[in-house]
């Protein structure tokens, strides 16, 4: 098994797992398919998912040098986690690595739209554009989720990478 620590660069693939918990039950809160109207599907759940890791992936982006390594455990870690999902739906082993790879380029799109988006104060057009994957609910139903973001964004900012990787998110 020592192959596979030299493979993933000897990093604890369990280490993110707190986090990456933390981040599917933030994600799975009511209040986004309710309040906020996020088609509660697989393609939804799979969206609000993205969006809070998203927000978990900027804030490690703000301490590089401390942030990488998470980063890369919290990414392998959903790597993991869509790979088993994509398998439990049925699809064979021809095409999962398709899929993943799919769903891996939607994250990066989703975080760079997040990013854009909250640094240009259209976090609305983004969140349209890919979390109701361009299909705009009730004005208010936007802003619910924009304003949990944004708060979720601002709370992290101040959340300690150590205490995020324990699960802890704000």
């Amino acid at each position: 098994m020592g192959w596979l620590k030299s493979l993933f660069g000897g990093r604890d693939r369990t280490a993110a797992l707190p986090l990456y918990d933390a981040v599917i039950a933030r994600a799975r809160q009511p209040h986004w398919y309710l309040d906020g109207a996020v088609p509660d599907t697989l393609d939804g759940r799979f969206d609000m998912v993205a969006a809070v890791l998203a927000m978990v992936q900027l804030r490690l982006e703000q301490e590089p040098e401390a942030g990488a390594a998470p980063s890369a455990m919290l990414t392998e870690r959903f790597v993991d986690d869509m790979d088993a999902q994509v398998r439990q739906i049925g699809f064979g082993d021809m095409v999962v690595g398709k899929h993943v790879g799919r769903m891996m380029g939607m994250l990066g799109g989703r975080l760079g739209a997040y990013r854009e988006g909250i640094a240009t104060d259209t976090l609305d057009a983004a969140l349209v554009r890919n979390l109701y994957r361009g299909e705009a609910p009730a004005p208010e139903a936007v802003a619910h989720v924009r304003r949990g973001l944004l708060a979720l964004h601002a709370a992290l900012s101040e959340t300690p990478i150590d205490a995020m990787m324990e699960g802890r998110l704000p």
